[in-house]
């Protein structure tokens, strides 16, 4: 219900940048939510239906070409790392410049043709993720994931169109860029509920830190009276 109304209208087909995330306490179902099973059909969450319209669209689409490139990555104690990379403890850094704004330095970008294919890199990062068990949840994320999409399209040319005259330039078509990122957000947590200690204790207060950084750039986005938008608080704001 909730894909029909809501989520399957945006789409990087569209060309635009976005973000879609679950948001709540652990083991209330966040990430079941995103990804979900995939037998039966009406059981897939939203990232694996997102696969499914990315590519019946660009199917149905014969005056465009498409290059679809996919990214994994995991927030775990404020590190980032690469959930498609051979060494996924690497710990990457986030950079920013005028030309491509903010991204992560050295992380694994995979062209995908086929959702088949994109299918499997995100169960090939899910294998990578950083998992733990509390006394609210067996198998509880101890990070935040992002899986984006980049969509790149431009229009095909004719065949003869695309021969140029004498004397003139071939022409080009010009190349749109859509991106969309996937999260799967730790849950927010209470020592005195989850029993935490040691690592697991740690890993819930960057969790809990990142969501306290991120729920403040949302009040200050719908605020019309803020005059800041703290992104820089946190790299999971700074990245989405």
């Amino acid at each position: 219900m909730l894909w029909q109304e809501r989520l399957k209208r945006p789409s990087p087909c569209t060309l635009h940048a976005g973000t879609i995330f679950a948001y709540g306490q652990t083991g209330a179902g966040k990430s079941y939510t995103m990804e979900g099973k995939d037998d039966p059909a009406d059981a897939k969450g939203i990232i694996p239906r997102t696969f499914d319209h990315i590519f019946s669209r660009i199917k149905q689409d014969g005056s465009k070409d498409f290059l679809v490139r996919a990214s994994y990555l995991e927030l775990y104690n404020e590190d980032i790392l690469d959930l498609l990379s051979n060494n996924p403890n690497a710990k990457l850094d986030l950079k920013e410049n005028p030309d491509k704004g903010v991204y992560v330095k050295d992380l694994s970008q995979v062209v995908c043709d086929s959702r088949e294919q994109i299918a499997k890199l995100l169960e090939a990062g899910r294998k990578n993720r950083s998992t733990g068990a509390t006394h609210m949840n067996e198998d509880s994320s101890r990070s935040h994931s992002i899986f984006t999409i980049t969509i790149e399209t431009a229009e095909k040319l004719d065949a003869k169109a695309a021969v140029a005259k004498p004397g003139k330039k071939e022409e080009e078509s010009p190349i749109c860029v859509g991106k969309l990122n996937l999260v799967d957000l730790a849950g927010s947590e209470r020592q005195s509920k989850t029993g935490a200690t040691g690592d697991r204790l740690k890993e819930g207060i960057k969790i809990n830190l990142s969501l306290a950084s991120l729920s403040n750039v949302i009040s200050a986005l719908v605020d019309a009276k803020a005059s800041h938008v703290p992104y820089r608080d946190s790299k999971l704001t700074r990245l989405l």
